[in-house]
């Protein structure tokens, strides 16, 4: 049963909440920036930026959306899973979407992220050797090719 969609402007503060809550949980402990992470990184401010974004993101959606993918030019930008819900294949799902109905190929890890790259590389994504900052940090992002 396929439970993607094409997100909708009712779904942004839900896309907006899974995103928040993930950065939060797996970044802000490599980062700790206080101020952005909880001043900043807000639902409210997300779902303004989002908004703009609609027509790259797909959401799963069983009847609750419980993970989104955004896809830009064949490169993933996004894939977050509700953190409660991860390891029910939900990112598999959306991954494997992405891959077969949108063309995906390439995407950026944080370097950091072990459990990102673990989980891209099962699907067929290989770490290049190019390398660059993530945004105002000194952590890398690596870039991963299908």
């Amino acid at each position: 049963m396929n439970y993607i969609r094409q997100a909708k402007i009712n779904d942004l503060v839900r896309i907006a909440e899974i995103f928040v809550f993930n950065y939060r949980l797996n970044f802000y402990p490599i980062f700790q920036e206080d101020t952005f992470y909880f001043e900043e990184l807000t639902v409210f401010n997300m779902v303004e930026s989002f908004a703009k974004e609609l027509d790259s993101i797909w959401v799963y959606d069983d009847g609750v959306v419980k993970g989104f993918i955004q896809i830009e030019k064949r490169e993933v930008k996004r894939l977050f899973v509700e953190p409660v819900l991860q390891g029910k294949a939900i990112g598999t799902e959306l991954l494997e979407y992405g891959i077969a109905e949108r063309d995906a190929n390439h995407l950026w890890a944080l370097e950091k992220n072990i459990k990102a790259i673990a989980f891209y590389k099962r699907y067929g994504f290989d770490t290049t050797n190019e390398k660059k900052y993530e945004e105002d940090t000194t952590e890398f992002l690596v870039r991963m090719e299908k």
